[in-house]
């Protein structure tokens, strides 16, 4: 995406806007093969042809859409959304890009994912369209919701058989507005109608700055050149309070967004299923770590969008690097294979599971007395899981067991009590990231909460996080006893917090020694790909 052009009109860009833009004057749309591939070009473009090809072509009947299962969710929380910018930000307008796709490489772009606030306030997921806007507008102490989005192209232009972008010869058919406003019960209006320009001479608005660059400078601009109206807390305070609400908001989920999560926690059990029955192949290739990857997401992409993040497949050391993707290592007998993944579904609610297995189907006594310690800490930290609890109490929980362990097998260079001070922390040199985070249409959710509302904040009915310790000896790690270096061990499961406790909502995947080596045997009845 870029800023283009005439900075008094709004300009936003489509997707591949390096080479495709528009302005405000340009509908009725005319649109054209993106720059980069007009030197390869052959699209005819004789007025016959023109002429020929936007005829003939049978009326399709308008789809009568049933309203997405979240609507109603929605609806609730856009107008939680508006009371409290009522009580902060007295008629100030607010604008949730969903966003455009990422540029990859020239003219191709990664995976479209809209951006996470938009789908949390519409429920349109994966099947969104880019360039889309929520906007709520002041009234009557609250707003009034509208959506805009990219509607289909007229057979009478060039951009539904030309445009490599758009075109529904190459992407296929976008939903009509008539579509969209019944799938999302949501007024929808063309996005050629959307003028930000308007709206922010209207009433001061508070944007999602990350979800649009092109919609940020525009707005940034409008407020440079005093054409946005002000406010007492004016320009990136309204912004950043817009970001530190929706994020607070995600923090107790609905029940549709435990259903969710449910859902993808058990499609991501078969992918890990499939893993299992996928080891002898593993085994036998020189970047068995991939073929890991593979199958669980082939599973992904069967059961759902794709994976809610890059599959973790480490085997041996690679298991002490935390966010180990390269994933090209080999899967040798006698390792442990570290395996965190999660499928996302088309809601685009993703689950967040490691499990850690031994190759061979058994842990040796090092590797089973380390596996043990790790489920120790992590049954611990799930035994304070209750309303009122803090959320720090399910991490402290979990390093109280890891130090007296690595204390036990004598590791640390000072007494427990010192270690488990502030000012010592000796035993984090063996788990140095955090025990648990927020779950949701992020894997890491809920980022732009306050302290006080996340690490700070009482345990309530409907959170969900995971709870994932470690231990990790590096392979050059000279505190550690030779025959344990290099084995790295994760165990991390999904949790819910009820009303009288919690929910291992991931218990169903094997987790203990005696269940994963069970898990390993050879079984009919293991999910295949």
């Amino acid at each position: 995406m870029l800023w283009c052009g005439n900075a008094d009109r709004w300009i936003k860009a489509l997707p591949h806007a390096r080479c495709q833009t528009r302005t405000m004057s340009d509908a009725p749309r005319k649109t054209s093969t993106p720059a980069s591939a007009k030197a390869r070009s052959t699209t005819p473009i004789s007025q016959a042809f023109r002429d020929f090809i936007a005829t003939g072509w049978v009326d399709q009947p308008p789809a009568v859409p049933r309203a997405l299962e979240a609507t109603s969710h929605c609806e609730t929380r856009r107008a939680r959304l508006s009371r409290l910018f009522a009580e902060t930000f007295p008629q100030c307008a607010i604008v949730i890009p969903a966003g455009e796709p990422k540029q990859r490489s020239n003219d191709t772009d990664y995976p479209y994912r809209p951006h996470t606030a938009f789908a949390y306030f519409t429920g349109w997921g994966s099947a969104s369209v880019p360039g889309s806007v929520l906007l709520g507008t002041p009234r009557d102490g609250g707003h009034s919701w509208a959506l805009f989005t990219r509607p289909p192209a007229p057979r009478t232009t060039d951009e539904f058989y030309a445009n490599a972008a758009l075109g529904e010869f190459w992407t296929g058919k976008r939903p009509d507005l008539e579509e969209v406003s019944g799938l999302l019960e949501l007024g929808a209006h063309d996005i050629a109608d959307f003028s930000l320009e308007s709206i922010a001479t209207a009433n001061p608005v508070a944007m999602i700055l990350e979800a649009e660059i092109t919609l940020t400078n525009e707005l940034q601009l409008l407020r440079s050149k005093g054409t946005s109206k002000t406010l007492v807390k004016e320009t990136l305070e309204a912004d950043s309070y817009l970001a530190q609400v929706v994020s607070e908001m995600r923090l107790i989920k609905d029940a549709y967004e435990i259903d969710e999560l449910s859902r993808a926690i058990v499609a991501t059990h078969l992918g890990f299923d499939d893993i299992v029955a996928a080891l002898p192949q593993a085994i036998g290739h020189t970047r068995g770590e991939r073929i890991i990857e593979g199958v669980f997401n082939q599973r992904a992409r069967l059961e759902g969008n794709t994976t809610g993040y890059d599959t973790i497949a480490a085997s041996g050391p690679h298991a002490c690097i935390l966010h180990w993707v390269t994933n090209d290592g080999p899967v040798a007998q006698g390792d442990l294979l570290l395996v965190d993944a999660g499928i996302e579904m088309d809601s685009l609610y993703t689950a967040d599971i490691t499990r850690t297995i031994p190759v061979g189907g058994t842990f040796s006594a090092d590797q089973k007395m380390i596996y043990e310690a790790v489920l120790e800490a992590a049954d611990a930290a799930f035994s304070v899981v209750k309303p009122g609890a803090l959320f720090r109490h399910v991490h402290e929980a979990a390093m109280a067991v890891i130090a007296r362990k690595v204390h036990e097998w004598g590791l640390l260079p000072v007494d427990l009590e010192v270690s488990l001070s502030p000012e010592g922390q000796h035993h984090r040199r063996y788990m140095i990231h955090g025990t648990s985070h927020h779950l949701g249409l992020d894997v890491h959710d809920c980022a732009e909460a306050r302290r006080e509302m996340y690490l700070d904040k009482e345990l309530e009915a409907g959170m969900v996080f995971t709870i994932e310790p470690g231990l990790y000896f590096q392979p050059d790690d000279e505190t550690i006893p030779l025959p344990w270096r290099g084995i790295g061990v994760r165990i991390e499961d999904n949790i819910l917090v009820t009303h009288d406790g919690g929910l291992n909502l991931s218990a169903a995947i094997p987790r203990t020694v005696a269940e994963v080596e069970k898990w390993l045997k050879p079984s009919t009845g293991r999910a295949t790909i």
